[in-house]
């Protein structure tokens, strides 16, 4: 619409932001060190950066307010794979890492309003690298 920012209402920026901080201490508790929170380059931005052992580990979070977490995990479709891939590649690139293994998590998180803490299902290696660049882990 004309006139309408491009930029998300705050009380969904405040939720994904909620949403990151839980993934991130999700993480941390499985052995997981962030190196970038909410990457951003001219493809888009990713959520979470870590480190697994020696794997460099793209996640991907999302997040409902209902109680099921598949529905979120499902929106990672094959277009936002694509996306991420090039985030990925671009990432490594700039860092000079295109020699370690890597790969794509997607955490699903979901806020039941009858819990005090979300409900976080972690897809590790969630999907493959997608297009015409090839990753490995």
């Amino acid at each position: 619409m004309a006139g309408e920012s491009p930029r998300k209402p705050w009380w969904r920026r405040w939720f994904g932001s909620r949403s990151e901080r839980a993934a991130e201490r999700f993480l941390r508790r499985l052995g997981y060190r962030i190196v970038a929170r909410n990457y951003s380059c001219p493809h888009g931005e990713l959520d979470l950066v870590a480190v697994d052992g020696v794997c460099v580990v793209f996640v991907e979070v999302r997040s409902t307010e209902g109680a099921d977490p598949a529905v979120a995990a499902a929106s990672v479709n094959d277009a936002k794979q694509r996306r991420l891939t090039q985030l990925a590649l671009h990432f490594l690139q700039k860092h000079r890492l295109l020699n370690h293994s890597a790969r794509f998590d997607v955490l699903a998180i979901s806020w039941p309003p009858d819990r005090a803490e979300p409900v976080i299902v972690h897809h590790a290696n969630a999907f493959p690298a997608v297009g015409r660049f090839q990753m490995y882990s």
